[in-house]
């Protein structure tokens, strides 16, 4: 720290009374205030730039923005739905529920390993760079694993669906039975993986309001892609499966719950997800994933007919958009944590000064 008059002195010059008096007295400033005001120098051929408080050093912030594009929330909404619906397909052809909710579920799966590699290769820009990501397995990474994990869904969805779709249309046949079961099993052991893993991916980061939660975010994003898959499938006319009502309603309770645990935390880590517009999203998409659908879902439960019917697919929808917005609005809110670096420090802007 330092004034005009320090500033003024010449390289290598001898401090005098004066100079000793005025460091003296910014001593004595910064133990009163915990600050000092006086603006600060840079010595020619110093090795450090100025900085700045917004930007840090050499105009790099602190934090990078997460380099995402909107393809990569959808990435997320569609990686949920299509995981949980490949489980919930295999566990019905195992239990020997209605063929039509297992067809379903593993069409539903069959459309996300068509939809979840284009999203993502067209964030990257190129198919090499997704290529690029094949060439090791990192067991520490999220990102290596969350990418193995989606070549090997995309192996197991589409031979099960493909198997069941020439077993309708050409008849029953002990080699399509055996790959369709196949598919069904690997589609499942990736499956669940494959529907939270994102939550890990962003969790594992140093933007603090995913950091916070990286312990919730996966069970958030899984409830969350559970919900939609049970949409999914009772919008395709499954909306007589008690099962499927089950799971909507304890989807929708586990979503509950996580508003509620984010509601009940007072910290500035969590500002992006209450405050501004990344706020308004997460709670609009956590109304929709959770009170609302559990309300309707109840409802329907206590009625019986058409009207009941209607309010489960109005659950189905609900749950379906809110599925969408979480991941939106927790992205935009990554972007938002990103940008203010006091938050994860817990600096006040008072007590921070230019030197």
């Amino acid at each position: 720290m330092t004034d005009p008059q320090l500033r003024t002195m010449p390289a290598g010059r001898t401090p005098d009374i004066s100079s000793e008096q005025r460091l003296a007295e910014i001593r004595r400033e910064a133990g009163l205030h915990g600050a000092v005001k006086a603006q600060g120098i840079r010595p020619a051929g110093a090795p450090f730039p100025a900085a700045s408080e917004e930007t840090g050093y050499y105009g790099i912030p602190l934090l990078k923005e997460p380099a995402w594009t909107w393809e990569i929330p959808l990435y997320f909404f569609v990686g949920g739905a299509a995981g949980s619906a490949a489980v919930i397909g295999a566990i019905a052809s195992y239990t020997g529920a209605d063929r039509k909710l297992v067809r379903d579920a593993q069409w539903i799966a069959a459309a996300g390993t068509v939809l979840s590699p284009a999203l993502l290769v067209a964030d990257l820009g190129k198919p090499s760079r997704f290529l690029n990501m094949l060439r090791v397995f990192k067991p520490q990474s999220a990102m290596s694993v969350g990418v193995w994990t989606l070549v090997g869904f995309s192996a197991g969805a589409p031979a099960a669906a493909f198997a069941g779709f020439l077993q309708d249309r050409f008849g029953p046949s002990l080699p399509l039975r055996i790959i369709e079961n196949a598919g069904q099993a690997v589609s499942m052991a990736f499956g669940l993986p494959f529907s939270n893993y994102t939550g890990v991916l962003i969790g594992a980061t140093a933007i603090p309001v995913w950091n916070e939660n990286v312990g919730n975010l996966p069970i958030h994003f899984g409830a969350s892609g559970l919900s939609a898959a049970v949409g999914m499938l009772e919008l395709m006319g499954n909306d007589k499966s008690r099962a499927l009502q089950a799971l909507g309603i304890g989807a929708a309770m586990v979503e509950c719950w996580e508003g509620f645990r984010l509601e009940s935390k007072a910290k500035p880590n969590l500002e992006p997800v209450k405050r501004g517009l990344s706020g308004a999203i997460v709670r609009t998409g956590g109304l929709l994933s959770g009170p609302l659908p559990l309300v309707l879902r109840v409802a329907s439960a206590m009625t019986s007919g058409r009207q009941s019917k209607r309010l489960r697919r109005f659950a189905a929808a609900s749950a379906i958009a809110g599925s969408l917005l979480t991941r939106i609005g927790w992205i935009h809110a990554g972007h938002v944590s990103a940008r203010d670096w006091r938050a994860p420090l817990e600096i006040p802007r008072t007590l921070i000064a230019k030197y």
